[in-house]
């Protein structure tokens, strides 16, 4: 069967992409169950009734433009899981079951309708970035209760069309926000991949860390817990960028920001120091004391290095942990 083709930039219309692609007529994320696509469809004005806006980012990285997607669930924390999580989970599994994310962008409404649809605007193919698929953040629901969020991270895999519309605005003031630490230490419930995929993403160099970075991170935050501290995450606006940061933990009650590595190489110090430089800006109050969360004591020289930048050292000794304060 011949996969159907679009150009980006079309004005068309659900009914008509129904026809082409298969899928329904309904909900942001439509899975074809006749062509290998997913249907994708934004639409600014409903995301903004719930916080979030989705779009093209103003920046850039070496890999070129990044597309974001906030993924299916207006009450409760967003999941890969169940009924509402399975369009979610659909995303985030399109690579490995062979389809394409085709994304459209509503654009007023169909002349002469009188049922108020809007047009779509075809935006083009994309996939989700390999590095990074999807981040975690904070925002309220329908009921103006904080839940946790799938941002998915996409980009272009053909031809696409980048209007300056379609792009997120940029904060208009660095706003710093307090936020559950769950946003970084909580696991999303991934679906199982085939033992293919599994074994594609056990061969990157950084899974490992990467893994023992966020058990690190919620075993620590446990032990906080348990000794009565209050412990948060800061989610950060940059003004005039489209730039959100997450910090790693925060403890209120000793006043301490913590950058958690899931190595204690030089390569990963580096990231801990230009992680908690960045960040610490931002705190409020300001002024946090700085410590760097480790699986090991590193090397007496990144020793020296990290305490000469006033970051203490948090390493793992056993079953607990030992602070090496800096001078």
């Amino acid at each position: 069967m011949t996969t159907p083709s679009i150009k980006p930039g079309l004005l068309t219309t659900r009914a008509e992409m129904r026809k082409l692609f298969g899928g329904g007529e309904r909900e942001g994320i439509v899975p074809s169950a006749t062509t290998p696509n997913i249907l994708i469809y934004v639409d600014h004005d409903s995301g903004s009734e719930y916080g979030y806006e989705d779009g093209w980012l103003q920046e850039e990285d070496e890999l070129g433009p990044v597309f974001e997607y906030t993924g299916r669930g207006a009450v409760g924390h967003q999941t890969f899981r169940g009924v509402a999580g399975s369009r979610n989970n659909a995303i985030l599994t399109h690579r490995e079951a062979g389809r394409s994310l085709r994304v459209f962008m509503a654009e007023g409404k169909i002349p002469g309708a009188k049922s108020g649809a809007k047009q779509q605007r075809y935006i083009g193919e994309f996939e989700l970035d390999e590095k990074q698929p999807y981040t975690i953040r904070e925002a309220k629901d329908q009921k103006g209760k904080p839940r946790r969020i799938i941002v998915f991270r996409m980009r272009p895999s053909g031809e696409f069309q980048r209007l300056p519309k379609d792009a997120i605005a940029p904060a208009t003031t660095t706003r710093t926000q307090r936020v559950s630490p769950a946003v970084v230490t909580s696991k999303m419930v991934e679906p199982r991949m085939s033992k293919t995929f599994e074994s594609r993403r056990a061969a990157q160099p950084s899974v490992t860390a990467d893994l023992r970075q966020s058990d690190m991170r919620a075993q620590y935050l446990k032990d906080l817990e348990m000794r009565g501290h209050e412990i948060f995450a800061f989610q950060i606006e940059v003004s005039g960028t489209t730039i959100k940061l997450k910090t790693d933990l925060y403890d209120a009650t000793a006043h301490v920001l913590y950058a958690v590595r899931g190595d204690s190489s030089r390569e990963e110090i580096y990231k801990a120091i230009g992680q908690l430089k960045d960040h610490s800006r931002y705190i409020d109050p300001p002024n946090p004391r700085l410590a760097a969360l480790l699986p090991k004591l590193p090397h007496q020289d990144l020793q020296d290095l990290l305490w000469r930048e006033g970051i203490d050292i948090v390493y793992r000794n056993g079953t607990g942990y030992t602070r090496h304060t800096a001078k």
